[in-house]
Parts: structure tokens; C-alpha cells; sequence
């Protein structure tokens, strides 16, 4: 049996009806925000299934704005979030999407940061009391939920990256609780996902980062 919490069985501290359409939207987009690496000028949302239906009268809009704008599910200005984002000069634009067969409370983001150049796109479900499913990161299909610590190190597909990133985590004593590799359609670039059981040190990412053929490194506090 998998071990429950109890905050499995009672569900998330938030403002809104609902752990999926407000807790979970609240969190996918912190998630979409926080892979940006930056603050959001502009985003364009599209809301699959449950979530495009009847996400108006659950605040599902609402809540993924909170999340773009980095407020967290409890805080009462959840409610407010389309509000806050367009007095922030956040512009975001919701769209309806068929994804096809995908979990019904579906979004797939497409953000665009302070800097012109950073732009990310991001597909997550909400899956119930209020977790995530992380599913696409650009052209990479991923598989994590921010439950734990987890490092993104975007990389080149080349022979000895995966044992030298795991090599770097040894040596800083944090131990793996899972790892997977993404690699890109034409294989030249890979996503390495790595779950740890440690927050790692700040060091850890610049020893990362000075790897060569790394490209980018992201960290993900658990949400």
C-alpha cells in the first residue's frame, strides 16, 4: 500500500471549492513560473477538458493567474488573481484546447518572461487534492509532480552526462530518489529530471552549471 498523509485524505489548506480546479490550477501555475525562471510578462493559457468547462465557476483562472503571479494556494488573494496579474502588467489570455487523451484537468502554458528571451512552455494536470502532474517542458516529455526537491538540467544528449550529473550529487551528498532522461525529437538535447530526498546546496547548481554541455540548470523547491 502507498503511504497517505493526512492531508491526502482531507486535501490542501486553500481559497476556492476546489483542491483540482483551484488548488492544483494555483500550483501548475507556480510550477510554469517557477521553469521560466523569471517573472511572467505575458502568458497564453490553454485549458483542456474539466478545467476549460467548468473552470469559470470553480475560479480555475483565477487560481492559475495567483500561480503565474507566485501566491500560493492559501492565500486570500487567490481570488483576486486575474485582478492582481492585470494591475501587475501580467497579460494573460485563456484559450480552449482539445489535448486528446489526457487527464481532464489539463493546462498547457505558454509563457513569455521579463526578458524576451525567455520563454518556456509547460503541460501539467491537476490530479486531485490539489497535486500535479508535470508532463511536457518544451519538447520534452517529463514525468514529476514537485513533490520533492527536483532539479531540471537541460543538457546535450551526449555519451557520460548522466553519470556526470550523478557524480556531482554524490560528491554532494544528496542522494537521487529518481532520475529520468527526456531526450528531443532529433537527439540532440536531453531534460535530465532529478528527484532528491535533500534540498541540495546552492553550490550544487553552480558545479552543475560549469558541466560541460549543460545548458541550463533549474531548481524546484517542492510546492
Amino acid at each position: 500500500m502507498n503511504n497517505v498523509t493526512v492531508f491526502d485524505i482531507i486535501g490542501p489548506i486553500l481559497v476556492g471549492p476546489s483542491s483540482s480546479h483551484t488548488a492544483g490550477a494555483v500550483r501548475l501555475g507556480i510550477m510554469a513560473g517557477k521553469i521560466l525562471g523569471c517573472p511572467v510578462r505575458s502568458a497564453d493559457v490553454y485549458l483542456h477538458g474539466s478545467f476549460d468547462k467548468s473552470g469559470e465557476g470553480h475560479g480555475t483562472r483565477k487560481a492559475i493567474a495567483a500561480g503565474l503571479l507566485g501566491l500560493q494556494p492559501d492565500d486570500e488573494r487567490v481570488r483576486d488573481g486575474l485582478e492582481l496579474a492585470h494591475s501587475s502588467g501580467v497579460a494573460i489570455a485563456y484559450h480552449s484546447w482539445d489535448g486528446g487523451d489526457i487527464h481532464p484537468n489539463t493546462a498547457m502554458f505558454h509563457l513569455v518572461g521579463g526578458d524576451p528571451e525567455r520563454t518556456c512552455q509547460m503541460v501539467g494536470s491537476s490530479v486531485g487534492g490539489g497535486r500535479i502532474v508535470v508532463n511536457r517542458i518544451d519538447e520534452f516529455e517529463v514525468d514529476f509532480t514537485g513533490s520533492y526537491p527536483t532539479l531540471i538540467v537541460q543538457h546535450k544528449d551526449s555519451p557520460g552526462m548522466v553519470a556526470a550529473i550523478s557524480s556531482q550529487l554524490a560528491q554532494a551528498s544528496i542522494n537521487i530518489a529518481q532520475m529520468k532522461l527526456s531526450r528531443e525529437g532529433k537527439g540532440k538535447r536531453a531534460l535530465s529530471i532529478i528527484e532528491t530526498d535533500q534540498v541540495p546546496p546552492e553550490s550544487l547548481f553552480r558545479q552543475l552549471e560549469g558541466l560541460p554541455d549543460v545548458e541550463r540548470v533549474i531548481f524546484i523547491e517542492p510546492l
